[in-house]
C-alpha cells in the first residue's frame, strides 16, 4: 500500500499530478484544489496518498496533511459513500466546515458539494454523528412548512440558510410565520 510521496511535481492536468519520486517512478496522483494552489510544476512536494484497488482500475489519492487522509478514510465508512465522493467533500470543503455540518446536522452545507445529494449528505450526518458522538436528531433535519417559509424569508433578507436554522428553537413555536420572521431579526441584532 502507497501510504505516502515524496518527489518533484511533473505535470498538472486538471485535478491530476505526476509526481517523480526520487527512483525515478512517476505517480499519477488525484490532487486537492488547495494543494494545486500552494504547490507549482517543479517543485518538491511530499503528500499523504489513499490507493483505491478495483477491478478495472488503480488510483491514488493525494493529501496535503494527515488529518485529511485520516477524514477521507472516515468518510469512506459511510455506507454510499465512495473514494470519488470523499475526495470531493475534501476538495470542495474544509474539515472543520464538514464537522460543522455535522454538529449542526445541516445537511444544506453538504450539498453544497458538487455531486453531494440531499440522501448521502443525510447518511455522512448521521454516520459521522454517531462516530464523533455527536447528537443526532431528526428534528432539526426537518422544518415543519412554517419553519421553512422563516428560514426563507430570512434567507431572501440575506442571511445564510444555517443561520437562520440556528435562530428557530430561540422563537416561540406559537408565532405567526410574520411574528417568527420579526422575533428572528431582533434575535441577529
Amino acid at each position: 500500500m502507497i501510504g505516502k510521496l515524496k518527489g518533484i511535481l511533473q505535470e498538472v492536468e486538471n485535478t491530476t499530478g505526476l509526481i517523480e519520486t526520487s527512483g525515478g517512478v512517476s505517480y499519477l496522483v488525484f490532487l486537492t484544489p488547495s494543494f494545486l494552489k500552494k504547490n507549482r510544476v517543479g517543485g518538491k512536494v511530499e503528500i499523504y496518498t489513499f490507493f483505491h484497488v478495483r477491478e478495472d482500475a488503480q488510483v491514488l489519492f493525494g493529501f496535503e496533511a494527515k488529518e485529511e487522509n485520516d477524514f477521507f478514510k472516515m468518510l469512506l465508512t459511510v455506507p454510499g459513500v465512495g473514494p470519488k465522493t470523499a475526495y470531493s467533500i475534501i476538495s470542495f470543503q474544509t474539515i472543520a466546515l464538514t464537522l460543522k455540518a455535522v454538529k449542526e446536522n445541516d445537511s444544506d452545507l453538504l450539498t453544497s458539494v458538487p455531486g453531494l445529494g440531499k440522501k448521502t449528505a443525510l447518511k455522512i450526518i448521521l454516520e459521522l454523528s454517531q462516530k464523533l458522538n455527536q447528537e443526532f436528531s431528526f428534528e432539526k433535519m426537518y422544518l415543519s412548512d412554517e419553519d421553512k417559509t422563516v428560514v426563507e424569508a430570512l434567507m431572501s433578507l440575506g442571511y445564510r440558510s444555517g443561520e437562520a436554522k440556528k435562530l428557530l428553537p430561540k422563537i416561540p413555536k406559537k408565532l405567526t410565520v410574520e411574528e417568527k420572521v420579526q422575533a428572528a431579526l431582533k434575535l441577529i441584532k
